[in-house]
């Protein structure tokens, strides 16, 4: 059940809604409205758990993700009707009240036995099961080893330092001296969602040094569709799907940190201060080819893990990690296909992944140092 809600999800590049889509659309505007500034046992029904109903609302979003992909369902195997225009997401069903003690247990083995540090998550046990597997096959024992990785990195040794690694990477893009200069771009394509359900939409990013980015997908021959954006003025950001539950909602929790990073990171003259801590760990293979992995801390137990390629010293993919009561939160940029413009190289392919979807953009053209209106970095509804 969950194969066909997640490609249709990830054609309309809806996000963080783990099966929230097609919702009516009046309702989902009011849902915003009362959403605004509440924690989520304040802002929905019936959200009585102890370590969910204290979250912001993007962050609950959030969460319901992490559960959802980590069992391998969507929001209709706990909600009736999910992805209709019946959707029911108060009831108590009882996929939903075991999950309740699902959630509340992973808290308190975390509590009782790692000083509350989070050890288990949903994905310890059911890594994509709705139940958890128990024995190994023998066959995955002689076959290909376990191929997940840890998502802390440890320093290894033997290996360049962040500021090499980021300086080679500076040097490709056209040197530190041309990064400086770039105060702001415009660039605009298209986006394809996974396996090119949903249709092509035109993508626009704007960007403005040292912190401020949106993103914007639009369907000029189908506006009825409306725009998702993906906002940050660089204090507060938005995200707005126009059939999403709720439609529209402000950043508060670790969504906002992931907003603020790829804001600094569309600048990558200052990558290595827009994260603290950075170690450089073992390398990774990603396909046939091998990778050189810088990792950093942020606020809020919010991290990032950086995939440069040993060759050209290129950034090719970005994970960034935010908390969440029952395992973290991971969002995946992909970057290929760099062209220079002006002397700096842009990606022009981009692969957005997250818990429920995934799309590719694809860039025509991009403007450098051209003027941007504040207003593009604003809250979406007032443009």
């Amino acid at each position: 059940m969950k194969v066909w809600w997640r490609l249709a999800v990830a054609g309309l590049a809806a996000v963080w809604l783990s099966g929230f889509a097609s919702e009516v659309r009046t309702a989902a505007q009011g849902q915003a409205a009362a959403a605004t500034g509440k924690n989520a046992g304040e802002a929905f029904k019936n959200v009585t758990t102890s370590t969910l109903k204290e979250l912001s609302v993007d962050d609950f979003i959030a969460t319901m993700g992490v559960i959802s992909a980590d069992l391998g369902l969507d929001c209709a195997n706990c909600h009736p009707g999910a992805g209709t225009d019946n959707a029911d997401f108060v009831i108590d069903t009882p996929p939903k009240r075991t999950a309740r003690r699902m959630v509340e247990m992973v808290a308190n083995i975390n509590r009782t036995n790692f000083a509350g540090v989070q050890r288990v998550t949903c994905w310890t046990c059911h890594h994509g099961r709705q139940t958890p597997a128990t024995s190994i096959a023998l066959d995955t024992l002689y076959d290909t080893p376990n191929a997940e990785h840890d998502d802390i990195v440890l320093p290894e040794r033997g290996q360049p330092s962040a500021e090499q690694v980021f300086d080679k990477y500076m040097q490709a893009l056209g040197g530190a001296q041309r990064l400086s200069g770039l105060t702001s771009f415009v660039a605009t394509g298209t986006s394809v969602g996974y396996f090119g359900l949903g249709g092509t939409g035109e993508f626009t990013v704007f960007a403005k040094a040292p912190n401020q980015r949106t993103a914007l997908i639009t369907y000029k021959e189908k506006p009825e569709r409306g725009d998702s954006v993906w906002a940050f003025d660089g204090r507060t950001g938005w995200i707005k799907t126009p059939h999403g539950l709720l439609g529209e909602y402000e950043l508060i929790g670790e969504e906002l940190d992931g907003a603020r990073l790829e804001a600094q990171m569309a600048f990558p003259g200052q990558i290595k201060q827009v994260l603290n801590n950075w170690r450089v760990g073992a390398t990774r293979s990603i396909g046939n080819r091998d990778f050189i992995v810088v990792q950093g801390s942020g606020p809020r137990s919010f991290f990032a893990t950086l995939y440069f390629d040993m060759q050209s010293g290129l950034l090719s993919r970005m994970v960034r990690y935010g908390p969440s009561p029952v395992g973290r939160v991971p969002t995946q940029i992909d970057y290929s296909d760099y062209r220079d413009v002006g002397g700096i190289k842009f990606p022009f392919e981009y692969k957005f992944s997250w818990l429920d979807g995934r799309y590719t953009a694809k860039l025509n053209e991009v403007k450098t140092n051209v003027a941007v209106d504040a207003a593009k970095f604003g809250r979406p509804s007032a443009k």
